[in-house]
């Protein structure tokens, strides 16, 4: 019986799945020769916290019962 770990000689010459498509795709190129995926990386990093203050800041309880009151007033104006 064959191994089945056993790797195979030679890619596909058109890889038909999807699967195959990105085994075979040339990753590393992309990741070392593009500048746009390191500033990516770092656009993500800076950016959590600064998203994470505005989500804790708009979702405060002060905040959270100030828009309450603006919609309460908005309901009872308009019926």
């Amino acid at each position: 019986m064959a191994d089945k770990a056993e790797a195979v000689a030679r890619p596909m010459k058109f890889p038909y799945t999807f699967s195959a498509k990105l085994v075979q795709f040339p990753w590393k190129h992309y990741f070392t020769n593009q500048w746009i995926w390191k500033y990516y990386a770092i656009a993500v990093v800076v950016s959590i916290p600064i998203f994470k203050k505005i989500s804790n800041l708009a979702n405060s309880p002060e905040n959270v019962a100030q828009w309450a009151e603006k919609r309460r007033k908005e309901a009872a104006e308009h019926h």
